[in-house]
């Protein structure tokens, strides 16, 4: 691997970080982008709310079914390499995403988007360990949790602007040059990959991703088909997911070189640390989903001026990422994961009560008090699970890390979709008067209190002396 002098080695940390820090940002930028934009792609494209959910879904599933496989062929064939590939795929996506004419070519266009991103977010998680001391992992985890944030923030305020000058489609292409950028610094300044490994690269799990991805797809398709009702073609899809998901345990359980270590799930704090990601990131993607509806329907604030009010919480989960992880290198990650989660449970409760009387500030308030809790424990949580494990392993443990988040991101796109759907109680989401759109998303917010609530109660009642992330050590 690359050495780099002693004298050099500080500029050289800041420049690889800066990189990293793009490359985390750019694939939440294209999804919250996406998610402001919703409305207007759903009238651009005559579709219905159900099917204009698959502009976020395409992307999503993607990541999820990739983001593992990404994170083990980082290990075999080189974290490095595999980061500027995912960049440039990721601009080629984004590029034809903006260009796309029709419905389906914008979907098509989002599957390629989300295999450049699953290669991203996987990469960079891993690479952290490889510039940056063990005693300031912390920091970094709190800054690349910041950057995801900054791009959840721009997404809104950039996507608002960009709708009223140039169209929905415009949004897309703002990652472009952020992208030319990411692959100027990532090329100079990070370590060069250590040799191919040739042997573990004979043994790729194809049939588990096959398995993975369908499992996901039949869970989307299960609670976007139809228009808010779950007929028999629901019940198919589910019972196909659950199928699949089977069928992948089972895959997994033999495969020589697994895309999942099922033995993982063993080790109590990891099981906890996954499982609570899963949860609050389902959390946090009922809020992206619901609040261009509500602020444009309920409040009935222009796409531009909503894209300004929806970067509120974010801007301040972006604002508090690096304090908070100097909070978790000073005091551990078990009371920041707990502080964290405690105000998400607060911010999420108050949402459940929001009024149109109360009018921009019942919204925005309780926002920023959830996104803020969901930056503290994004950075006690990754530290966690990545400090202690080993240097093969950080791309396992990543991928399961962002396979986690992302599971949350579909839930939240999909399942919490259904809930709004259904607390509107009308079958046509884009075009349903304000009482109904208030009523459902108090209804979803409630339901985003019920699980941020049991985040903090498993975070809480967890074994202190169960063994930590370091069971990973040497695996591979």
């Amino acid at each position: 691997m690359q050495q780099v002098p002693p004298a050099a080695r500080q500029p050289f940390t800041r420049w690889a970080l800066a990189g990293l820090s793009l490359t985390m940002l750019m694939p939440s930028l294209a999804t919250s982008t996406a998610n402001v934009a919703l409305p207007s792609l759903a009238r651009t494209f005559a579709a219905s709310f159900q099917a204009a959910q698959w502009i976020v879904l395409a992307y999503l599933l993607t990541v999820t079914a990739l983001v593992v496989v990404a994170g083990r062929l980082g290990d075999v064939l080189g974290r490095r390499r595999l980061l500027l590939v995912g960049i440039m795929v990721f601009a080629s996506g984004s590029l034809l995403s903006g260009l796309a004419p029709s419905f389906e070519l914008l979907i098509f266009a989002r599957v390629i988007q989300g295999s450049g991103a699953a290669l991203m977010m996987a990469m960079t998680m891993a690479l952290v360990s490889t510039v940056v001391p063990a005693d300031r992992i912390g920091r970094a985890m709190g800054l690349l949790g910041s950057m995801s944030a900054v791009g959840t923030t721009l997404g809104p305020a950039l996507g608002g602007v960009l709708i009223a000058w140039a169209g929905s489609t415009a949004i897309f292409v703002v990652n472009l040059p952020l992208a030319a950028t990411a692959t100027g610094i990532v090329f100079w300044t990070l370590p060069q990959d250590p040799p191919h490994d040739r042997e573990n690269s004979q043994h790729f799990d194809l049939a588990g991703m096959a398995l993975l991805a369908a499992s996901l797809i039949g869970f989307a398709l299960a609670l976007t088909l139809g228009r808010g009702e779950f007929g028999v073609a629901n019940v198919a899809a589910l019972l196909a997911a659950i199928g699949a998901g089977a069928g992948f345990v089972g895959v997994e359980a033999r495969a020589v070189s697994p895309l999942v270590r099922l033995d993982m799930f063993r080790n109590q704090a990891i099981a906890r640390g996954l499982s609570t990601s899963t949860f609050v990131s389902t959390v946090m993607m009922s809020t992206l989903i619901v609040g261009p509806f509500y602020l444009g329907g309920v409040i009935g604030l222009d796409p531009a001026t909503a894209g300004l009010v929806l970067a509120f919480g974010p801007l301040f989960a972006a604002l508090v990422g690096v304090p908070a992880g100097r909070l978790v290198d000073s005091f551990g990650t078990e009371r920041a994961a707990l502080g964290g989660l405690a105000g998400m449970v607060a911010g999420a409760v108050a949402l459940s009560m929001i009024s149109p009387g109360f009018g921009v500030a019942g919204y925005i308030v309780p926002i920023v008090v959830m996104t803020s809790g969901y930056g503290l424990f994004q950075a006690a949580n990754n530290t966690a699970l990545m400090a202690d494990a080993s240097a093969t392993a950080r791309g396992v443990v990543s991928g399961m890390l962002n396979l986690s988040r992302n599971l949350g991101l579909i839930t939240g796109a999909s399942a919490m979709g259904a809930v709004f759907a259904w607390g509107t109680g009308s079958a046509d989401i884009v075009n349903a008067a304000p009482a109904a759109l208030a009523t459902g998303a108090q209804t979803t917010f409630g339901a985003a209190a019920i699980l941020a609530g049991l985040s903090l109660i498993i975070a809480f009642r967890a074994n202190r002396n169960a063994p930590r992330a370091g069971a990973l050590k040497g695996a591979g």
